[in-house]
């Protein structure tokens, strides 16, 4: 695999930490996945994003830099990595719920704290329409999630869309969800690496008919 590290990224409910799961067991690679049940302020967050927001953010960005660190070690990269995050995004969530005072002060502490992590070889970013991440995230039934209403999941979907219309940091391959299932359908997941291994250009589509 020419790929050695792998991002799967897409708001809530579209599928990035499946995918990322079965990614790597396909391609014989580690896997980065974050963890959100470690985060003492989310299902605070969900159910009061205002006076949340920081203590969360905050939280957040300093596992994903733990984590990140991880790919500096030569043994890691002993094979190839697939994660469900990018520390490029974390400042997405951070615009989308702070203030701008509470923005100013993440801003400095991301900038003092963000590690020199390798780029990512390439991206795979996550469609799905709103109604679609409704959907997956109350079939999951996670309790920690009930918190999260559709105003919410439409505001990040078009973050999640501004940021990648401008995304040009590593190759990246748009994914349309909604007709793939990723988990059940084995076919499904290949044709995603099939896709992966044709692509030749920055930024490309994959959409099944």
């Amino acid at each position: 695999m020419k790929h050695r590290y792998i991002v799967v990224e897409g708001p809530i409910g579209a599928g990035k930490t499946s995918l990322a799961v079965k990614l790597a067991e396909r391609l014989d690679a580690a896997t980065l996945l974050e963890d959100p049940h470690a985060n003492p302020f989310l299902p605070r967050f969900y159910r009061d994003m205002r006076r949340y927001a920081l203590q969360t953010q905050l939280f957040f960005l300093f596992q994903r830099v733990g984590q990140l660190e991880t790919l500096a070690q030569p043994d890691l990269f002993g094979r190839p990595t697939v994660a469900d995050f990018t520390l490029a995004k974390d400042p997405l969530f951070a615009r989308l719920t702070l203030d701008d005072a509470e923005y100013q002060l993440y801003d400095r502490i991301h900038a003092h704290v963000r590690p020199q992590a390798p780029v990512p070889d390439l991206v795979i970013y996550l469609q799905a329409s709103v109604s679609t991440l409704v959907a997956r995230v109350k079939r999951r039934g996670d309790p920690m999630e009930a918190g999260i209403d559709e105003e919410y999941l439409r505001r990040l979907s078009e973050a999640y869309t501004s940021y990648f219309y401008r995304y040009s940091a590593s190759p990246l391959l748009i994914v349309n969800s909604e007709r793939l299932n990723f988990v059940d359908e084995p076919a499904h997941l290949e044709l995603l690496v099939e896709r992966i291994e044709a692509m030749r250009g920055g930024r490309e589509f994959f959409n099944r008919a």
